[in-house]
């Protein structure tokens, strides 16, 4: 099913971004990327994603940085955020600032079932 609502993946590794835009490339969705938080935040509003891949450790704005951001904004709190990130013992409701997240997923990840989650959260998403 192609929508025109894109998937935004967020990572400022090129190799962690290219797989995770390779992923989300079956399920129909044009897919975009950022290599930080400020890039994101500028495409998140311009384009308005049905779900946005976030990266938690970024140069120029972080993963935390930008989901508040993203939250704070009447154009984009209502977009689901996943947090992507190696700090395997986060958990998003015990981690200050990551409350607001729809997701948590540790790297490394794998990419079919990563895949299924998002697409599990876009479904209700693209009613937005």
């Amino acid at each position: 099913m192609l929508t025109d609502k894109p998937i935004l993946v967020v990572d400022d590794e090129p190799h962690i971004r290219r797989v995770t835009e390779l992923s989300m490339k079956p399920l129909g969705h044009p897919v975009l990327v950022a290599a930080d938080g400020r890039e994101a935040l500028a495409i998140a509003r311009r384009e308005r994603p049905c779900i946005i891949l976030l990266d938690h450790i970024m140069p120029i704005m972080d993963g935390q940085a930008a989901l508040e951001e993203l939250k704070n904004d009447p154009a984009t709190r209502d977009i689901p955020v996943v947090i992507l990130s190696a700090r395997g013992q986060l958990a998003v409701g015990h981690y200050k600032g990551f409350e607001a997240a729809t997701l948590f997923v540790s790297k490394p990840f794998s990419p079919t079932l990563l895949r299924q989650e998002i697409e599990r959260l876009i479904q209700p998403a693209l009613s937005i």
